[in-house]
């Protein structure tokens, strides 16, 4: 890029010669006007000896759109194929029941398939039959029904809730919203801080973001979903968050808190 501009401040610097020759001038007059042409290399850059560094937060909760619930069942058996039978047994009846709530064949699968022997006692190797843990994972797309979800499965056979956690489709668009915010952040208040010293801010010098997410609600046995969840935005309100359930179910969707730092250092004028 350097040569570039050095090439066209030549070519500039051999057009206006051209042009005071071809006006009468001399060759004195020509040597003078390529001196006073400045070159790329003069070009003034930023003086990062005079700099202020400065942070920018920013945050905002998001309603997630979507929930991940995770049901187990559990079954006994004096052999695995008796274990294995009862456990598809279960599974098939909750599979109906969930596809009778609306809940599509694609937003069920296995999470997890487990086939433990069980012994006598502890120290005995006699083993007297087998256990078999099937986890499944329902994505629910319409959240409201999250608690539906979760009884029509204990209701035909269910017989544990590993987990449920919330997210948001639009996760990119609030980390997006995040950063942007936080950068603004950073540049008030470095403006703040350079006009109170008599000064203003020149050019950025360097940049770097840290930003987090996390979960801000209650659900069965954890506080925590950052698997689900991203950056978001600062004290803003989400015009479209809405309050889940009506307050009358046992799950509540909560919010994903989104949050974006940045920390930004600016040359002084």
């Amino acid at each position: 890029m350097k040569n570039i501009s050095r090439s066209v401040n030549i070519v500039l610097a051999g057009v206006l010669v051209l042009s005071i020759l071809l006006m009468g001038g001399n060759a004195d007059d020509a040597r003078a006007a390529t001196l006073a042409t400045p070159s790329a290399d003069e070009v003034p850059a930023c003086n990062p000896s005079r700099s202020v560094q400065v942070s920018g937060t920013a945050l905002i909760n998001v309603t997630p759109d979507r929930a991940r619930v995770e049901l187990g069942v559990q079954t006994n058996g004096k052999s695995v194929r008796a274990a294995q039978s009862a456990n598809n047994l279960a599974i098939q009846e909750i599979k109906a029941a969930l596809k009778r709530i609306g809940i599509e064949a694609k937003d069920i699968s296995t999470d997890m398939y487990v086939i433990n022997p069980v012994y006598e006692d502890y120290d005995d190797l006699h083993i007297k039959g087998y256990r078999i843990y099937n986890t499944i994972a329902v994505t629910v797309r319409e959240v409201d029904k999250t608690s539906d979800v979760v009884a029509a499965a204990l209701n035909v056979g269910a017989n544990q809730v590993n987990d449920v956690q919330f997210y948001t489709t639009e996760l990119r668009k609030y980390r997006d919203e995040a950063r942007d915010l936080a950068v603004k952040a950073a540049s008030e208040k470095a403006e703040a801080l350079a006009n109170s010293a008599g000064t203003d801010i020149g050019c950025v010098l360097n940049i770097n973001e840290n930003s987090w997410s996390y979960y801000n609600g209650w659900y069965y046995g954890s506080n925590n979903s950052n698997l689900w969840t991203q950056n978001t935005v600062q004290n803003q309100t989400n015009s479209n968050a809405y309050s889940s359930l009506e307050g009358n179910e046992p799950i509540s969707l909560g919010q994903i808190s989104v949050k974006a730092e940045v920390s930004i250092s600016y040359a002084l004028d």
